[in-house]
């Protein structure tokens, strides 16, 4: 099939000289160099050329009856490592002499840009059914060739005629072209691979590749391996079919190719987009959690691919807070071109990415509706569908009503909207708490004046929750407020715990309380939201609150060393007894460094000093002790 393009001392044969166009002397050096991140995408330029000549000799065909593809029309990849050579072969529609002067020798042109160009001249009555799809542009993709290839020779015939010819040249100042031979219509792309380049020419690492970039392309790609030529691709892109005629296996199996899970998706989303955009998407949410999914990874990674050909998976389709999505979004109104690595500029793609995370976002509105099911996903993927909330202005209240809380009143999930029609009479705001562990929230003594208030507060134990309801601000026209925020709030709803029973002396306490503690608080104060502990913590002044404080730390951020408040509750028998001690003039200093260790412990802190705490804990047990038994 391939004309042998050199003679003996590996020079090529001798042919008309033609200069390159001026854009090709400027811009071929970029190409080579600066253009791609990745060398191996040569291959996928080369093979969606391969591709797209084939669909056009189809396309041909079908009025011209001398161009019929032979039945066994595919895209054939040989690697010969003795002879350094790579070859890409195609029975596609082929270059005439004037073709591949003009298509090859100027870097602007291409023929497959032409040949859209001329169908869009056409009525759109007068076009076939299947009107091909035109995947690539033969202008600048063909140049990433000479990446791995000091020269490249191009063997074409035009389908039609018996005439071959070869395009030859080392990329620097122009080409060669002289007559051929090829059995066939078609082309060859013969690469003659650089010294530092032989990983291309390793039969396994081509099919790699393939699979990577151009795995569902409907032409067959094969590699020659051991003399034979072995499939390289799936050859069909699942989601372009209609959902109808895909089944469910086929599903599953598509989704663990490009996800790398083993599981089954949860959810799967598969439609065809028309209108200003034209695109057809499949997405699947994954129906478990990835292992250590989250805290590495915050970008989107669904792939996009024009045409049914992979561009990339690092055009943020999704925002980061959907990244747990998995799929592929193909579209018709992008080019192949030298923009595909700069699709963030291009408003045909922000088009795209709004489309799609609307059709997610109404998924799961949908599903939410199955409390159970919606209940596991939100297990997995509910704290990233949070960070929405935090960073997101267009889709915060939209994220805000898809999430899901623990309450302290009710079992299992709650929304927002749920809690707001559960408020007491007089309740204006939506209080919540936030912390390190979920199961030690709910005995927290930062509850203990709402529980005995019948006020209800959200649970927060996710690292986001202390970030988000400051940004989320209202819900409903109800403002989400710290428990540690909202102690003033409690004044309005009275308990019969504090109408009753004796309480301790403030007034002489206090005082005493702020000496003993010194600097290692800010202010001792009396609460009101404290039913059966003595002490609890609260943020100083309108900081960050305790938590997250503690969160900024761990993640290495200079945070203010702000002493906290201590609040102490004048019906619990401690406080009373530490009051008379006061009134007696003793010494409550030890105990009262006793209480604001055991704040810390109940907040889910350690003692500053665990020794010295340790100590005085002994030493007033010992004496306890020594009292009883007296």
């Amino acid at each position: 099939m391939v004309d042998q393009v050199t003679g003996q001392d590996g020079a090529a044969p001798a042919g008309e000289e033609h200069a390159f166009s001026a854009e090709v002397g400027r811009l071929l050096d970029l190409v080579v160099h600066a253009l791609y991140s990745e060398r191996e995408i040569f291959l996928r330029e080369l093979v969606a050329n391969a591709a797209d000549a084939t669909d056009r000799r189809r396309f041909e065909a079908l009025t011209d009856a001398a161009r019929t593809l032979p039945e066994d029309a595919k895209v054939r990849i040989d690697p010969d490592k003795d002879a350094r050579r790579l070859t890409i072969s195609d029975d596609g529609a082929g270059m005439s002499k004037d073709e591949l002067a003009r298509n090859l020798g100027t870097i602007a042109r291409s023929g497959t840009r032409a040949f859209g160009q001329e169908l869009e001249k056409q009525k759109p009555e007068d076009l076939p059914k299947d009107r091909p799809s035109l995947i690539g542009q033969f202008g600048v993709g063909f140049y990433a060739a000479f990446m791995v290839a000091d020269h490249v020779d191009v063997v074409s015939r035009r389908a039609g005629s018996d005439e071959a010819w070869r395009w030859s040249s080392d990329g620097k100042g122009g080409f060669t072209l002289s007559p051929a031979t090829r059995e066939r219509p078609g082309t060859d792309i013969i690469l003659h691979i650089k010294e530092d380049a032989d990983e291309f020419l390793d039969a396994w690492r081509l099919e790699a590749i393939v699979r990577k970039w151009a795995d569902h392309i409907v032409w067959p790609i094969t590699i020659r391996r051991d003399g034979e030529d072995a499939p390289a691709n799936v050859g069909t892109a699942l989601w372009r079919k209609p959902r109808s005629e895909v089944t469910e296996d086929q599903l599953n199996d598509f989704y663990r190719h490009v996800s790398h899970n083993f599981d089954t998706p949860w959810a799967t989303l598969h439609w065809h987009a028309e209108g200003t955009i034209d695109f057809t998407a499949l997405l699947f949410i994954p129906g478990s959690r990835p292992f250590e999914f989250g805290e590495q990874v915050r970008d989107s990674r669904v792939r996009l691919h024009v045409r049914r050909m992979f561009i990339t998976d690092d055009a943020a389709l999704l925002p980061s807070w959907l990244r747990f999505v998995q799929g592929v979004v193909d579209t018709e109104d992008l080019p192949l071109n030298v923009s595909r690595e700069m699709l963030q500029a291009t408003p045909v793609l922000a088009r795209i990415r709004k489309a799609v995370t609307n059709r997610v976002l109404n998924e799961l509105r949908t599903r939410a509706k199955d409390a159970e099911s919606y209940a596991g996903f939100w297990e997995n993927f509910g704290p990233v569908l949070k960070e929405g909330v935090w960073d997101d202005a267009e889709y915060r209240t939209d994220l805000a009503g898809l999430a899901r809380f623990r309450s302290s009143a009710v079992e299992g999930w709650t929304t927002l909207a749920e809690y707001v029609s559960r408020l007491k009479d007089g309740q204006e705001a939506i209080y919540y708490l936030t912390g390190d562990n979920p199961d030690t929230l709910p005995a927290s003594p930062q509850l203990e004046g709402f529980r005995a208030r019948g006020i209800e507060v959200l649970l927060l134990s996710d690292p986001v929750d202390s970030f988000w309801p400051e940004r989320l601000g209202t819900f409903e026209g109800k403002a989400l407020r710290s428990v540690s925020q909202g102690h003033a709030d409690l004044e309005k709803f009275a308990t019969a715990e504090e109408e009753t029973g004796p309480r301790a002396d403030l007034d002489v306490l206090l005082p005493a309380l702020k000496t003993a503690l010194g600097e290692a608080v800010s202010d001792v104060r009396g609460t009101n939201r404290l039913v059966g502990s003595a002490v609890v913590l609260s943020a100083a002044g309108q900081g960050p609150d305790l938590q997250l404080q503690r969160l900024l730390r761990r993640s290495g951020q200079a945070v203010p060393d702000l002493a906290p408040v201590l609040e102490v509750n004048a019906t619990h028998p401690l406080v009373r007894d530490l009051a008379e001690r006061v009134a007696r003039g003793e010494s409550v200093r030890d105990i009262a460094l006793i209480l604001l260790d055991i704040a810390r412990i109940q907040d889910g802190e350690s003692p500053k000093d665990p020794a010295g705490f340790a100590s005085r804990l002994t030493a007033t047990l010992t004496r306890a002790a020594d009292v009883a038994a007296s």
